[in-house]
């Protein structure tokens, strides 16, 4: 009896062996995949009181302070997280009195930045001291190093649908800071063009051109 085949010319019994293979690899990497989304545990939350009980509005974000290693470093401040899955409270600077300067390889990004196109409206506030960054929204707040290790990357939530964030951060050649999930690809990045603009690209959406404002809007435009 001659042996029934595929259009491949391989046996049906082995295709149906290597198709059940695959089915069976997908669901497990579409299960791995919802986990590290969904269901991976938080770290603690040890954002310091102050952040959210200080007025952000207060500050003017324009007046940078000097990195000359004068007062703390990077390393004696808490690290600061997203309360629950988002908040709807923009938080005051996470890194205020950090004085560690930056490492050779960082662009100083540090600012209060609001996007005139692309993202239209959204605002971000960006910290650095030493190799630590933190970026801020009314709706978020990722604190990490640039060292391009995911132990140290962002390790927070993403309030579009509250899913896990894992990331490793480092800056490349050209001093774009590169946003790296579970360090495997570069997906989003944010470069300065010149002292008061910044060019942030995020994955299915438009370039951001975003320029440098000194205080929150009130009322505010966008929920960050």
């Amino acid at each position: 009896m001659p042996i029934r085949r595929d259009t491949g010319g391989r046996p049906v019994s082995a295709f149906l062996k290597s198709l059940t293979v695959a089915a069976l690899l997908l669901v497990l990497a579409a299960g791995v995949i919802f986990y590290f989304l969904y269901l991976e545990s938080r770290p603690a939350d040890t954002t310091e009181a102050r952040v959210y009980a200080e007025d952000a509005y207060a500050v003017d974000y324009c007046i940078r302070p000097q990195l000359d290693g004068s007062g703390p470093g990077a390393d004696d401040i808490p690290k600061a997280y997203t309360p629950d899955c988002e908040t709807d409270r923009w938080p005051a600077p996470v890194l205020a009195g950090c004085t560690e300067p930056l490492p050779p390889e960082a662009e100083d990004l540090r600012g209060l930045w609001r996007a005139e196109d692309g993202q239209v409206g959204h605002i971000e506030r960006i910290e650095q001291c030493g190799n630590r960054v933190v970026i801020a929204g009314r709706r978020f707040i990722h604190d990490f190093r640039t060292t391009g290790r995911l132990a140290e990357g962002a390790n927070d939530i993403n309030p579009r649908g509250c899913t896990r964030v894992r990331a490793a951060m480092r800056w490349n050649a050209d001093n774009t800071l590169e946003f790296r999930p579970w360090g495997l690809v570069r997906l989003v990045t944010r470069r300065l063009v010149n002292e008061n603009t910044l060019i942030w690209e995020y994955p299915g959406q438009p370039t951001s051109r975003l320029k440098r404002i000194c205080r929150f809007p009130a009322p505010l435009i966008s929920a960050g």
